[in-house]
């Protein structure tokens, strides 16, 4: 049995401030964190390796290195089974583009992100991208303070979704947000087979990659 990603639903499930995670189908973890580390916006930034740490540890280096934990950004990757994860630390709310060139070559890849604690506020956001091609994407609270709050996105992906949403009673006005988060990521995660390993995530180590601004 495995971890499933409902438990992203959680409070501060992996980090204060929400949670980034990119999970892929049949690559590499190395690959996949290199291909997101692509990904980002803004100054132009370097990759570097250093070694395997814990959540904790890498919020701990982030803050000793910048003064703010918020003010670096780390990715810590691994594999289980087929699917490789990239889990994001430090700012990186807004720092990366949702880019579909993570998913070049056939790659199946699937963005999770909530900036939990963002005031505007903006909801949990699911993607999922298919060599270059969006598939499908929704607003997990699945409303339209945001927009999208029905799945969008491939012809015949997008209203498969849609349909387990509805078929499991979403969306559900009298719910609360929480409540509704968790529930389409347990549709998400039996619709997609997802998984997410929990106790590696949060306790043990995993290798890390360090982006630098140059």
């Amino acid at each position: 049995m495995t971890d499933g990603i409902a438990w992203l639903a959680a409070p501060e499930s992996v980090a204060c401030g929400g949670y980034g995670v990119v999970i892929a189908r049949d690559l590499a973890s190395d690959t996949l964190a290199a291909r997101v580390a692509a990904t980002v916006s803004g100054p132009r930034r370097e990759t570097k390796s250093i070694g395997e740490l814990t959540g904790t540890q890498v919020r701990d280096l982030l803050e000793g290195l910048f003064g703010d934990v918020h003010d670096g950004i780390a990715l810590r990757h691994g594999e289980i089974d087929e699917w490789a994860y990239v889990v994001k630390y430090g700012g990186w709310q807004g720092e990366f583009a949702r880019t579909p060139s993570v998913s070049r070559g056939g790659a199946d890849v699937f963005l999770l992100e909530y900036e939990e604690l963002n005031g505007k506020p903006v909801p949990p956001h699911f993607t999922y991208l298919h060599d270059e091609r969006l598939m499908c994407a929704l607003n997990l609270h699945l409303d339209h303070s945001w927009a999208y709050g029905e799945a969008h996105g491939d012809l015949e992906v997008a209203p498969a979704v849609q349909e387990r949403l509805t078929a499991a009673g979403l969306p559900d006005e009298t719910l609360e947000r929480r409540v509704v988060h968790r529930a389409a990521l347990e549709v998400l995660q039996r619709h997609f087979g997802l998984t997410l390993p929990r106790r590696p995530v949060l306790e043990e180590t995993l290798p890390t990659m360090l982006l630098q601004q140059l």
